[in-house]
């Protein structure tokens, strides 16, 4: 079912995993790689299809990771919630070795890169974690947790997403 819906959105290959702490704390990681990027075939943003499937974002701001042996990374933040089920979506764009949270500035770059080099590839990086509990404690764990995980992932990611 995932497969078939990750081809329809036009994703050439993809990774969706669900990562747990020695507390059994879950992060799902989705990296949705498109080798090339034509009008009506392009990377979305997260916030297009998580209110179609219920998600209200309570919060949407950035936030800046230190990543060990390189520049800081600017992600997006998100703090989502259906009910009281309410999560934190940490997402980015990824291409020729440029990290983008703006949807905006991936579109421009994609043009950029198709004028300068032909290329129009590049990768969706998303990790989601519940966040436990309702009060700015539960939503600043998750967010220490995700920090984390985007840290340890993001030189592995280096490894494997095309510059």
């Amino acid at each position: 079912m995932q497969e078939q819906v990750l081809q329809v959105l036009g994703v050439d290959d993809y990774i969706y995993r669900i990562y747990y702490t020695q507390e059994l704390y879950p992060a799902s990681l989705y990296v949705g790689y498109y080798e090339s990027q034509r009008q009506g075939d392009t990377i979305h943003s997260p916030m297009n299809c998580l209110p179609g499937a219920g998600w209200n974002p309570a919060e949407n701001d950035r936030i800046v990771v230190p990543i060990e042996g390189r520049s800081p990374i600017e992600i997006n933040r998100i703090v989502i919630q259906k009910g009281t089920d309410r999560r934190l979506v940490l997402y980015w764009y990824q291409s020729h070795g440029r990290v983008i949270a703006s949807e905006y500035w991936g579109k421009i770059y994609t043009v950029l890169d198709a004028l300068r080099t032909n290329r129009t590839d590049a990768a969706l990086v998303r990790v989601i974690l519940p966040i436990m509990g309702m009060d700015s404690e539960a939503t600043r764990t998750s967010e220490a947790l995700g920090v984390g995980f985007v840290q340890q992932l993001f030189p592995l990611l280096t490894e494997f997403l095309p510059n």
